[in-house]
């Protein structure tokens, strides 16, 4: 048996491919289930994120494509579609990859936290599911370990690389409480709805979402348990709003100076932090020259995302010298777990050699033999057993020019004086 890990992700397949892959919390159970259930797989846990879909597995060394043929039956999907962005690792490999998992380092984000929590609930309902058995119980656990090593040594998680981090990375050097904040974003792509959750991890409870389509802002509202409102009604929303955030495509601008100064009138000159991420810009450069707006644009934040980038680089380096030591070390234990069957089967061949010796010594006294006498039958005779089989193998290595089972032998057998 092997570790195998299998997989998609963000690298290798596009989003119209991950989301038909992609496991509800309903079918976890069931999937589970099914994979315990091929003959190939021992053990088994499923992550499944919008950026991948990975199974663990404890399978047989040639197991991989009997479980994507699994994966693409479960899914409905031609196994043939899935095997051109299927990636598979296996023992070492398939550690390793883990453990870049749950350090952000094979993120879309690098260093990004979320999917280490993510991987946490993945392990729990396999746990809860059974489908865990000592092998990743033991790589699971070791991988967290290593990922809090990562986090708590390095600054991987220090510095925003995406623009949408950086606005509301920007945004935190304004509010002191962003739970007292309302947030009205306008637009419902993707940098939108990374914005979203970003200031909905940050604390922001009221979120506000516009945009031309009621339906895509509803969606991305629906999500973060948000406001969804179309682009007519946004006049009203920044009267409420402390923080705006835009990134549309529309050709001309969404908010002028004057919808944004009516609505400053009626918030008695509260300040409104603005960050315009889109290109053509979605606010007019105007708004920036009132007195109660902070406007930024997608320019003022490149310098911090690179500077930024440039500093968790440095930090993913030393987070991947950390793995490495980290799979050296699961390696190593592994190893010295796989002798532990070896050393029970020897000390329990040992075990039943000295128990039939013991009954013969026991049986020959029970008859009035001389006790000196049976005593040094017992050693020679134990003796005699015990290196029989080791010297016929010896034999045999000599022959065939072993010499690397020879000097094996010699590290074992002569490695204690007598």
């Amino acid at each position: 048996m092997t570790l195998l890990a299998l997989g998609i992700n963000h690298k290798t397949a596009a989003v119209e491919v991950r989301e038909q892959v992609a496991f509800t919390p309903a079918q976890l159970e069931q999937a589970l289930a099914e994979l315990r259930t091929l003959p190939e797989v021992r053990e088994a846990a499923v992550l499944s994120t919008c950026n991948r879909t990975e199974l663990y597995c404890v399978a047989e060394a040639s197991g991989e494509q009997a479980i994507l043929d699994w994966l693409g039956r479960f899914h409905g999907l031609a196994v043939s579609d899935l095997g051109h962005c299927a990636y598979h690792y296996l023992d070492g490999e398939a550690a390793r990859h883990l453990m870049r998992v749950a350090a952000g380092l094979d993120s879309m984000v690098l260093g990004e936290p979320q999917i280490l929590g993510q991987l946490k609930e993945a392990y729990q309902l396999a746990r809860e599911y059974r489908g865990l058995g000592g092998e990743l119980e033991r790589l699971f656990q070791h991988t967290f370990a290593v990922a809090k090593q990562v986090r708590t040594e390095t600054g991987i998680g220090e510095n925003p690389v995406s623009v949408a981090y950086a606005a509301v990375s920007l945004a935190s050097r304004i509010f002191d409480n962003f739970a007292k904040a309302e947030a009205l974003l306008i637009g419902a792509g993707e940098t939108i709805e990374l914005v979203a959750r970003h200031l909905r991890q940050a604390g922001v409870k009221r979120l506000v979402v516009a945009n031309r389509t009621r339906e895509r802002a509803a969606r991305v509202a629906d999500a973060f348990d948000g406001e969804a409102i179309g682009l007519d009604e946004i006049p009203d929303a920044l009267i409420r709003a402390d923080m705006v955030i835009s990134s549309t495509a529309a050709p001309l601008p969404i908010l002028g100076k004057g919808m944004v100064e009516r609505a400053l009138r009626q918030r008695r000159h509260r300040p409104v932090f603005m960050v315009d991420i889109a290109v053509p810009r979605d606010i007019e450069p105007q708004v920036g020259e009132l007195a109660d707006v902070f406007l930024y644009t997608v320019d003022d934040l490149h310098e911090v995302i690179e500077e930024n980038r440039r500093h968790r680089q440095v930090a993913a380096d030393e987070a991947e010298s950390l793995i490495e030591h980290g799979v050296d070390a699961w390696l190593h234990e592994r190893r010295v777990r796989s002798a532990g069957e070896l050393i029970r089967r020897y000390r329990g061949h040992g075990e039943a050699l000295r128990e039939s010796a013991e009954a013969q010594a026991l049986a020959q006294l029970a008859r009035g033999e001389d006790p000196e006498a049976v005593v040094k039958r017992l050693a020679r005779q134990l003796t005699n057993k015990l290196m029989h089989g080791p010297t016929l193998k010896l034999r045999e290595a000599s022959g065939a020019g072993r010499q690397d089972l020879l000097a094996a032998a010699e590290t074992l057998l002569l490695s204690q004086d007598p």
